[in-house]
């Protein structure tokens, strides 16, 4: 089994953001030395499996008879592995990003043991998205689909609508706790249990499963000196690699969008939610999933600090992601055309992120086909190659990427305000015209990044071993 097991994820509230959206986003990235191969569908109702069949464990049961369209980012592969549809929006504008995997502790897992035949992340997007009209009801449904077969993994699960972010974190094999994120704040998830203190007496802030209260107490697990249940500090891990494989991840994000909170990279008690000192942007949510820790002494990439620093933490921006999909629900149009699934392939620091309108039936080919040989003609193939050869000449290549980036987001927001005028206007169906958009945008990407590639390559070629020139 692939395990898809090192995520990092933000989730921004609506008064938090530049526009009003709702926006959560999470680095979808595979285990050290692997890679998977990812496509951006459509799942259209009638190929929505009545009967669904985990590949990696024994779970196999009915479905609702009445699921709705949704996007999804499958492996590309679904014969070999299972689905794994990661992130999508359904045809009631309401999003889904899974799973965040976190960690959790011995206490935990004596008191409610792993399920080996119960759900993990390669499920929860197909049985859960296509059946839910608001983010609650996803939390609702997830927890009683927890609680019935359990899971064999630690999730972290983001859900999404016009009005509210919710983050739910699995406990144990069949135990739950949620909460919804403050409108005027974000989250920052980086492969821990994220959730500190439950208000069990706040309903519309926090959700659980039916026995946690009574579950904790009989297991001891509350460690808090002042009878305020912790999730983190009972449920999570304390362990020497979460200060460098973790924390250091929301230390970066929060120190950019809220810089005047000084915290320590390895810290215990980073907040899981706070307060920005600004409205939070696209570009923002881009530039930290693709951070190395740039401009301190912990950036591999950097040019200041001891050598041993440089790889002291592992960075959000790291090699192995496979995709990236930011979900921005928008307030301020009319709910043909609200969602935008904002779509990246491959390692965050090289690659650039293109916005999907998600009411359609079907996907640019360059998004939804990715061939098993690496081909220019497939956006997942074109940034994993382009990464592979600015790597090495990350100095050389730096400003190049970054011209790229500025280019063709500048370009997606143009054709987001040209389609939403268009949409006012046209007497054509709302769903052609999202489909024209979304094709023009492929179509832009595709072309400035072939461009991208051909600079890379003589950037790169002129800097190869063998060069030899009659100067030297």
């Amino acid at each position: 089994m692939k395990q898809h097991t090192s995520c990092t994820t933000i989730l921004v509230g609506k008064n938090a953001s530049y526009d009003g959206s709702t926006m959560i986003a999470r680095t979808e990235d595979s285990g050290p030395g692997t890679f998977t191969d990812k496509k951006f569908i459509v799942v259209t109702p009638d190929k929505q499996p009545r009967h669904y069949t985990a590949k990696n464990s024994a779970v196999e049961f009915d479905l609702p008879d009445n699921p709705m369209r949704y996007t999804s980012v499958p492996n590309a592969d679904t014969d070999e592995d299972g689905i794994w549809g990661e992130a999508g929006i359904n045809s009631e504008n309401v999003a889904m990003s899974a799973t965040e995997t976190i960690t959790t502790n011995e206490r935990v897992l004596g008191a409610d043991p792993m399920v080996k035949d119960g759900l993990g992340e390669e499920d929860f997007l197909t049985i859960v998205l296509p059946y839910i009209h608001s983010a609650r009801e996803g939390v609702e449904r997830t927890g009683k689909l927890l609680e019935e077969f359990g899971t064999y993994e630690h999730n972290g699960i983001a859900f999404s609508d016009v009005d509210e972010v919710w983050f739910l974190e699995t406990v144990g094999g069949h135990h739950w706790v949620a909460q919804r994120v403050p409108d005027d704040a974000y989250a920052t998830i980086p492969n821990q249990l994220g959730i500190q203190v439950i208000n069990f007496d706040d309903p519309d802030n926090f959700m659980y499963s039916a026995d946690l209260k009574e579950w904790v107490e009989e297991n001891h697990l509350d460690l808090s000196l002042d009878g305020k249940l912790n999730a983190r500090l009972a449920f999570g891990s304390h362990s020497d690699i979460d200060h460098h494989y973790n924390t250091p991840r929301a230390w970066f994000i929060q120190r950019f969008l809220t810089p005047s909170v000084q915290q320590y990279p390895m810290s215990d008690t980073i907040p899981f939610c706070t307060r920005p000192f600004r409205k939070i942007t696209v570009e923002d949510i881009k530039y930290v999933l693709s951070s190395h820790y740039q401009d301190t002494a912990y950036d591999p990439y950097g040019t200041f600090g001891s050598s041993d620093l440089k790889h002291e933490f592992r960075p959000i921006g790291i090699n192995r992601t496979n995709e990236t999909s930011l979900l921005q629900i928008r307030p301020d149009v009319e709910e043909s055309h609200r969602a935008i699934q904002w779509l990246a392939y491959g390692s965050m620091p090289f690659n650039t992120m293109m916005p999907i309108y998600t009411n359609v039936d079907t996907q640019p080919e360059a998004f939804s086909h990715t061939p098993k040989t690496p081909t220019t003609e497939s956006f997942y193939w074109i940034n994993r190659i382009m990464a592979t050869i600015a790597d090495p000449h990350f100095k050389q290549t730096a400003q190049t990427i970054a011209a790229y980036q500025e280019k063709t987001m500048g370009f997606a927001h143009q054709v987001i305000k040209e389609t939403d005028e268009l949409v006012k206007t046209s007497d054509k169906k709302v769903t052609e015209i999202l489909a024209a958009a979304n094709k023009k945008m492929a179509d832009e990407v595709m072309e400035e990044s072939h461009k991208l590639l051909g600079e890379l390559v003589f950037i790169a070629s002129n800097e190869m071993t063998n060069k030899f020139a009659m100067s030297d």
